[in-house]
């Protein structure tokens, strides 16, 4: 029998991760004196987390047995017919976002204590994480769109805050700035679509929205033949494309490596850039209704998960390689949104959100063991100092690239699965870009591991052939001759070890009910004549180990192995290859290495035309129109005026009676009648 949710306990989960970030950000920093230390406010927030983690697997574990809770918490106010309010929708969807975003906040919390311990804004940043974590819990939980825009903003908001942590760093004013920027493009199209919606439907409400698809899908968009509902879902994914960072939109994400490790693991595993593919997966009803918007999500996904991965071939920077995987799998999510299997990309989002914070943490880890050093040239045979890293960054690896029987390998074959069952115009290059894309994660993910973790010891020289990179760390300082590599304290691998047991398993036992069973039912529409994939996948499910078993024989197994074995060739047996490569294909190179230049373009068209744009208004518009014609303009004219009108003030009697007798004669010939007037 279902329960009944309790809305003070939900209400609790969000607010938790808020009163912990309110002791840490007020009473343990400098604006209230710094009144508690740093154990208080990492308790505090540790607490506040842990508490909001533990409500939200017990409404999981409710919601499972059929609860559901939708209704307003809190009436802010009434315009017109439209109700501006504060509520929670809590089904299969929120609750598991709620228990995965909780879990991975928790262990990057604990992670926090041992990586910042040297920090000076130890506090700030607790204060920091579980604000963030508040803000997506809002997200997640909310009903309408007010609340979403709500906590679509906030997270961005604390991201700024997070990426630009370290404010003395100049590369880390100028990647917040730039993810606060491009995030602003994504977000003036999601209130675009959010404001057709509005307007149309007349109401902020999902479910009320959602009851209106009907009068929606006929409607045109005034004054042009484009259909209402595919401007409005396309407007909303474009939001998606700057919170997920898809292709063009996805210029901020690499930067963002700029702040502490936790953070990136916290904004790129759970929480900020899954928020776009959960909200398409909560708009199913909407954007089943239009096949133009599906197919253009298609596209972009298969653009991003490609192309971002063959920039994470080229990377040295352990971070950074990490970034890059991010984005080429929030492209796989999104092409499994485009095929409209919405539980597939949201099963690929949980199993990535844990191998995923796991990777990062890893390579925090490594980063700690390396003394700053971020170089993976300038690592490698680190498995004999650092066990527990190295064989959870390896099930973190095995995971991402698909292995069969990891977590990642159910969700990512069956995005692969979907695609190659789906009909849209764009599915034809996006069966090409996920299967190639197996063999470049498979690549690149254990060019680092091989890099890192085995081979040549290239750490502790006088001077490292490849320096420190600077530009990206002002904290990266290496290892001293003679100094060797160290494991990281508990409270650093502990998170490590707990993220890789959902790394492996949580996949097998998920599938079958997320996929194929009812957890998602009445949650995510499909309209199966038109789509049929997620059907068609139901039939040739036989169970987790039949899939795994059968995946030994299918191309993105043996495409992942090669990809695996050509890294192990590369980079273990015959390095002077990869050099040669370089040399040869310099040019193709030269292009990965300035990222398409996408930032360049951005530099010179947006930025430089922005700065044009700006200059030409403030010299034509400010300077020239307002300074030198309204307002200097007007003073000058009265100057003149007044000059001309002194020429009469002479202070002389008979000048003032010449100018009244003229006056007087004026007078007479204007108004005397002409002699030949009748």
């Amino acid at each position: 029998m279902a329960g009944q949710l309790n809305p003070h306990l939900l209400l609790a989960v969000p607010l938790a991760p808020l009163a912990g970030s309110a002791i840490a950000g007020l009473l343990g920093t400098k604006f209230f004196g710094n009144l508690v230390g740093r154990k208080i406010s990492h308790s505090a927030t540790i607490l506040g987390v842990l508490i909001a983690f533990i409500l939200s697997c017990m409404t999981l574990s409710q919601v499972m047995d059929g609860a559901k809770y939708n209704a307003t918490l809190y009436h802010w106010m009434t315009v017109g017919s439209l109700k501006l309010e504060v509520g929670f929708l809590v089904d299969s969807l929120t609750a598991m976002m709620m228990c995965v975003v909780t879990f991975v906040s928790l262990m990057v919390h604990i992670y926090t204590v041992g990586y910042m311990a040297e920090d000076e804004g130890y506090n700030r940043f607790f204060a920091y994480i579980s604000l963030f974590t508040f803000s997506m819990l809002m997200l997640v939980m909310s009903n309408n769109f007010l609340q979403l825009f709500f906590g679509w903003e906030a997270v961005g908001l604390v991201s700024y805050l997070l990426i630009g942590f370290w404010y003395t760093k100049p590369t880390a004013i100028y990647a917040n700035m730039k993810a606060f920027l491009v995030n602003r493009v994504g977000d003036f199209g999601f209130i675009l679509g959010i404001g057709l919606l509005v307007a149309y439907a007349g109401s902020m409400d999902y479910a009320e929205v959602f009851a209106k698809k009907a009068e929606l899908a006929p409607l045109m968009l005034p004054g042009t033949d484009w259909m209402l509902i595919t401007v409005a879902c396309i407007c909303l994914f474009i939001g998606a494309m700057g919170k997920s960072a898809q292709f063009p939109l996805h210029v901020w994400l690499p930067d963002s490596m700029e702040g502490p490790t936790p953070i990136s693991a916290l904004i790129h595993a759970a929480t900020m850039v899954t928020a776009g593919i959960f909200m398409v997966a909560r708009m199913s009803p909407l954007f089943e209704m239009s096949d133009t918007a599906l197919n253009f999500i298609m596209v972009i996904g298969s653009i991003t998960a490609l192309f971002m991965g063959f920039l994470g071939i080229i990377q040295n920077d352990i971070k950074r390689v990490v970034a890059y995987s991010t984005l080429s799998q929030l492209g796989y999510m999104t092409v499994a949104l485009g095929a409209s299997a919405y539980s597939v990309a949201v099963f690929h989002l949980m199993t990535h959100a844990f191998f995923k914070a796991l990777l990062f943490l890893a390579a925090g880890s490594v980063i700690i063991g390396m003394h700053h050093d971020q170089d993976i040239r300038n690592m490698g045979g680190l498995r004999k100092y650092m066990k527990v890293t190295w064989i959870t960054s390896l099930l973190g690896s095995l995971a991402l690239i698909g292995t069969p029987f990891f977590s990642g390998f159910y969700s990512k074959d069956s995005i692969i699965e979907a695609v190659m069952l789906s009909h849209l115009p764009g599915a034809g290059f996006a069966k090409f870009a996920v299967l190639a894309g197996v063999f470049v994660t498979a690549f690149y993910s254990f060019r680092m591991y091989f890099l890192v973790f085995h081979g040549k010891e290239n750490f502790g020289h006088a001077h490292d052939a490849h320096g420190h990179d600077d530009h990206h760390d002002d904290h990266h300082h290496g290892l001293a001759p003679g100094q060797k590599p160290h494991e990281s304290p508990a409270v650093v691998w502990v998170p490590l070890a707990l993220l890789a047991i959902p790394s492996v398993f949580i996949g097998l036992y998920a599938i079958e009910p997320m996929l194929y069973g009812d957890f998602f039912k009445d949650v995510i529409f499909i309209d199966h004549h038109a789509h049929h994939a997620m059907g068609e996948l139901k039939e040739e499910f036989h169970g987790w180990q039949a899939m795994g078993i059968h995946a030994l024989t299918t191309l993105p197994f043996w495409l992942a192995l090669a990809g695996v074995a050509l890294s192990y060739f590369f980079y273990m047996v015959k390095p002077a290859i990869p050099a040669m490569i370089k040399q040869k294909f310099s040019a193709i190179f030269t292009l990965l290495d300035n990222k398409y230049y996408m930032d360049r373009f951005n530099e010179i068209v947006f930025a430089g035309g922005a700065r044009l744009l700006g200059g030409g208004l403030w010299n034509i518009g400010d300077k020239g129109l307002i300074d030198g014609l309204v307002v200097n303009g007007s003073a000058k004219l009265v100057g003149l005026f007044s000059k001309i009108v002194r020429l009469f003030q002479t202070g002389f009697i008979y000048h003032y009676a010449l100018v009244m007798i003229l006056g007087v004669l004026g007078f007479l010939i204007y108004f005397m009648p002409l002699p030949f007037a009748k």
